[in-house]
């Protein structure tokens, strides 16, 4: 399965263990909390998803208390601006050592382009895997409903795949989609492209304000890189019981 950025480099094909599959969403609003939770989890996950609440109250420090623990970021702020702007935001995330960030496709061409052009521009340590720019096709909060009132008439896969076909082509290194997309995706894109999959829940847990889940193993054999998932582990009594149940899930699917 492929990790690397589509332009700017080489694409290297690693096997991914489950543990590199599973990203946990630190979403919470302290920091303590937060270094509690990465501490009970780092020995089980590899990258830590870093929200807009959690990085908008601590900034940079977050960042470094995962990777003070051995783990990767995942920023996801989704950057959605003029494309000098996102530019900016894209060399200022990599400057602070995160693995992936994201971008929102409805950006654009000419800005996704513009943040995979950075990317590739800024040199990397030796041996370190070039960040991956991520593009955020539909929200998994999103439905029917929900793009109607936005002027997106009709069923969200085909939304989905038109918008991944331009972050793709712009530079971006992978999509961030829900997992029912995939068998839409996979049809037309690359066989290398990378998917990272939120919105995933066990069988027994809450949807939340999730409008489309899966569970992790049909989300793995849909063809799910990365797998994202927060309240079914932040929440249980044990997070780390309740990420071993996710990562025996990945592993009984691969």
């Amino acid at each position: 399965m492929s990790t690397g950025p589509r332009g700017g480099g080489t694409v290297r094909r690693v096997r991914l263990s489950p543990r590199d599959r599973l990203i946990f969403a630190l979403d919470v609003d302290e920091l303590d909390v937060a270094h509690r939770l990465v501490r009970e989890l780092a020995p089980a996950v590899a990258t830590f998803k870093v929200g807009p609440v959690l990085f908008t109250r601590h900034g940079p420090e977050v960042v470094q208390l995962v990777r003070d623990h051995g783990a990767s970021v995942f920023l996801d702020l989704k950057f959605h601006d003029i494309p000098e702007t996102v530019a900016g935001a894209t060399r200022e995330a990599m400057r602070l050592g995160v693995r992936m960030l994201t971008v929102h496709a409805l950006g654009g061409h000419t800005m996704i382009g513009r943040a995979a052009a950075e990317l590739s521009r800024l040199t990397v340590v030796p041996g370190v895997p070039r960040p991956l720019v991520l593009a955020v096709t539909i929200l998994t909060s999103h439905t029917e409903a929900d793009l109607q009132a936005l002027g997106l008439s009709g069923p969200i896969p085909p939304h989905s795949v038109r918008l991944a076909q331009l972050a793709l082509s712009a530079g971006a290194g992978g999509l961030v989609a829900s997992a029912h997309e995939l068998s839409h995706l996979r049809a037309v894109l690359p066989p290398d492209t990378v998917y990272v999959c939120p919105g995933i829940r066990g069988v027994d847990d809450a949807k939340g304000d999730q409008a489309r889940v899966m569970g992790p193993r049909e989300a793995i054999q849909a063809g799910a890189t990365y797998l994202v998932v927060g309240r079914p582990i932040r929440d249980a009594a044990s997070p780390a019981d309740a990420a071993q149940r996710f990562l025996d899930a990945i592993a009984g699917a691969v």
